[in-house]
């Protein structure tokens, strides 16, 4: 029974393809463990300005002092010295594929990043552990003013325009891990596009965690301004590990006039990562945020992309998945604030759970005094896929004036006899039938996506699934 129960542990470990571990190459590594000298240590070996050390110790101070959640998942558990807080390996950013190490350039050829650059990228970005080794982006997008690049190098290099933004929208006091990240961020991405460019495709960033009990804690500042349109892609993987690695990450979004932004992730880490995330965005009048985001992996998963509608008819929309199996605890959602007057929101957020998994949403629909005209509209369905697995919906929904609307609708719902008789009655395997039911469900999500990661999302999805029937 115990070699069978073993032998079950090893198959669900391989489903996940990105598991693999090429090695440790850290070259730089602070002691385990938080405190003022890690800080003093991180910040000086990166040769950061004083404002910047300063703002590193105070958020020191504030996460020290800052409870944990008090919804959610218990986070109790964690202790912060556990932790190694910055790891760099033995390379510099590289723009030339063939520059990259030979153990990080494999890991990421095993990822697909370079063909996904060559097809259909205009500029990418791609971190290790907490700094970059590889950038790239169109000599003619740099020719135009677009800058992309990470944020150690933003901040050395393009100073005025990070510091004007940097922490302007998710402060260093928001919560407990935006205080975290405050305090010992690294890398990440920096994009600034200016006023009129409109890119035609995507920029990406990929990051990956390789070392057990690391933590991650990248930065991402984009800055569109009027008149301008950006699609951004972000992908996460990690190697499987005994033990939890922790990832909290801030990504503040600013949006011009009339411009538009799309940022779209598939987060696939390691059922070993806890994941809390604070993502946040900016809309200026007339612009519009599109927030497309998948969650599949993560042990814990605490994200909820947000959108403060600030000028009058800006748009907010959050297409989300969140798949949960066995040991994986999904608390997501979104948050659209609304300030301007006429803005408008959409929330759709869609969860499966099966083995036994947790699967949240918890979101807010907020007009406010001022945001007359206004509507939002909130859809959430759970699909479960057996009798073990938890689903709640926890939404709250505020209206300040009179003259505005918001809609919810959610459902929850099962897997019946009669679709799988149906489908079954076909030909198809109750796996096969299964399969197409939860791919159904998912499609408002799915064709958000460009065609690659659509390929890419069901198949990971899929083989989560396995051995999910019967």
């Amino acid at each position: 029974m115990k070699k069978l129960k073993q032998e079950k542990e090893i198959k669900e470990i391989s489903n996940y393809k990105y598991g693999f571990n090429e090695g440790e190459v850290s070259s730089f590594k602070v002691e385990k463990g938080i405190n003022e000298e890690i800080i003093k240590q991180i910040s000086r070996h990166k040769n950061e300005p004083e404002w910047m050390l300063d703002y590193r110790l105070k958020s020191l101070k504030i996460f020290n002092d800052f409870p944990q959640p008090n919804f959610g998942p218990d986070l109790n558990f964690i202790n912060f010295d556990d932790y190694y807080y910055y790891t760099e390996g033995d390379n510099k950013i590289s723009n030339d594929w063939d520059d990259v190490p030979t153990n990080i350039k494999k890991t990421f050829e095993r990822l697909g990043i370079p063909e996904a650059e060559k097809e259909f990228l205009l500029g990418i970005n791609a971190q290790w552990d907490a700094k970059p080794v590889y950038e790239n982006l169109n000599k003619e997008l740099e020719k135009q003013g677009v800058i992309f690049t990470d944020c150690d190098t933003a901040l050395r290099k393009y100073p005025e325009i990070f510091k004007k933004y940097f922490g302007m929208i998710v402060k260093n006091n928001d919560n407990k891990y935006a205080a975290l990240n405050s305090a010992v961020w690294s890398g990440g991405t920096f994009i600034y596009v200016p006023s009129g460019i409109k890119l035609s495709k995507p920029l990406q960033a990929y990051f990956r965690i390789n070392y057990q009990l690391s933590g991650q804690f990248e930065r991402t500042l984009i800055v569109v301004e009027d008149d301008a349109e950006l699609h951004y892609i972000e992908g996460c993987t990690a190697p499987i590990y005994s033990k939890n690695n922790l990832h909290a990450a801030i990504v503040e979004i600013f949006i011009g006039k009339r411009s538009k932004v799309r940022y779209t992730t598939v987060q696939n880490w390691s059922d070993n990562v806890l994941n809390l995330v604070t993502k946040r965005s900016l809309v200026e009048e007339d612009g519009r945020m599109e927030w497309i985001d998948g969650n599949i992996g993560s042990k814990i998963n605490m994200k909820y992309p947000s959108c403060i509608l600030k000028g009058d008819r800006s748009q907010g929309d959050t297409i989300s998945i969140a798949v949960a199996k066995k040991g994986v605890y999904q608390d997501a959602g979104s948050k659209m604030i609304h300030l301007g007057k006429e803005t408008k929101s959409k929330i759709i957020s869609k969860s499966i759970t099966f083995q036994g998994g947790t699967a949240n949403y918890r979101g807010l629909a907020y007009i406010g005094p001022n945001a007359i005209n206004s509507k939002a509209r909130v859809e959430c369905d759970t699909l479960i896929l057996d009798n073990q697995s938890h689903s709640d919906t926890i939404p709250q929904n505020k209206v300040h004036n009179n003259k505005s609307q918001i809609e919810h609708e959610a459902t929850v719902s099962k897997v019946s006899e009669e679709q799988l008789f149906y489908l079954m009655s076909r030909g198809l395997s109750e796996q096969q039938a299964l399969e197409i039911i939860v791919m159904g469900f998912l499609e408002p999500f799915t064709k958000e996506l460009p065609l690659e990661y659509a390929v890419e999302l069901n198949q990971l999805i899929k083989m989560d699934m396995e051995g999910s029937v019967g």
